[in-house]
């Protein structure tokens, strides 16, 4: 494999995990003051966020069924590794909710993942 070709899997990959540490990082970051209103749209950036970077560890693994589980598997650490890392940025805290909102984002994304593939895989080239 070509080294444009790790580029093109893995600095994504990279960059995104990096997107989701700037964000963590960030004492206060602009929300709603309803809190009901802060809870979805919080929850839906989260789901958002690491769905995100469950299909890019799922790309840049590989075909084949294992590398599925295996970018579950790392997202999920990425998420718990966050939430860790939100303990030590003032004004922020770790919450379950949002390693669930993160869980169920890494599931969807694989899911997804996995369909595309299966999609694209099925389809002949040329129909849409």
């Amino acid at each position: 494999m070509t080294l444009r070709r790790h580029l093109a899997l893995w600095l994504p990959v990279v960059a995104w995990m990096g997107t989701i540490f700037f964000l963590s990082a960030q004492p206060d970051l602009p929300h709603p003051s309803s809190g009901w209103l802060d809870w979805l749209i919080s929850s839906t950036a989260h789901v958002l966020m690491f769905g995100v970077l469950a299909m890019l560890w799922a790309r840049a693994l590989g075909p084949g069924r294992r590398s599925w589980p295996m970018a579950l598997a790392l997202t999920l650490l990425y998420a718990l590794s966050d939430e860790l890392h939100q303990l030590y940025v003032p004004g922020r805290h770790a919450d379950p909710w949002d390693l669930a909102s993160d869980a169920l984002g890494a599931v969807l994304g694989v899911a997804g993942w996995a369909w595309l593939k299966r999609r694209m895989w099925i389809s002949p080239k040329g129909r849409s």
